[in-house]
């Protein structure tokens, strides 16, 4: 039995050091060589400190910050390690009771505002982890953010166009605009 049992043993050995040690090690070596800054999360650096990641939403809920897209994650908004949609259907009264209360909010915190609201503001993506917005749901938010840092909208409006990611490829997704860098941007001393 010990003559069968060796070779098993030494199989896994060296199946565990191939994939479990050198393989890791290798694709790590060549993901830092070629793709160093998306190896390292794609972090975004603000007075040389990392704010955030710009693949990760994160909460804003101050009237002078643009709002992010709603997170399904819990037990707290953008959770990584739970990364999922509500898994709620159209028909679902706790989705529309969520979605209403989402639509109540916006329209308490801009009540001037009777623009319709886009979806992306009141729905929460299929990861809960979205960090861009619509252009459109930017150009919502505009009124809000624009009195209460008392600047002019057309100003804001140049730092959203500045801040909106056209398609990839030129053909892929749609344009949107990435919280973290728009509000990062709205920060910096000017």
């Amino acid at each position: 039995m010990l003559k069968d049992l060796k070779p098993a043993l030494l199989l896994l050995l060296v199946m565990t050091v191939l994939t479990g040690v050198a393989y890791p090690l290798i694709v790590t070596g060549i993901a830092q060589a070629v793709f160093p800054r998306q190896a390292n999360g794609s972090l975004i650096v603000s007075d040389g400190k990392a704010a955030g990641s710009e693949l990760m939403g994160q909460p804003f809920a101050d009237p002078k910050h643009f709002w992010s897209r709603p997170s399904a994650t819990s037990p707290y908004p953008y959770n990584a390690s739970s990364s999922s949609g509500s898994n709620q259907g159209p028909l679902n009264p706790a989705l529309a009771d969520t979605v209403a209360a989402r639509v109540k909010a916006l329209r308490e915190a801009d009540p001037a505002n009777t623009a319709p609201l886009p979806a992306d503001l009141v729905t929460a993506s299929a990861s809960g982890l979205d960090p861009h917005i619509s252009p459109a749901a930017a150009e919502y938010q505009v009124g809000r953010v624009a009195r209460a840092r008392g600047i002019a909208p057309d100003k804001l409006r140049a730092l959203v166009a500045d801040s909106t990611e056209g398609r990839q490829l030129g053909f892929l997704g749609e344009p949107r605009v990435n919280v973290l860098k728009l509000n990062l941007a709205l920060d910096a001393p000017r």
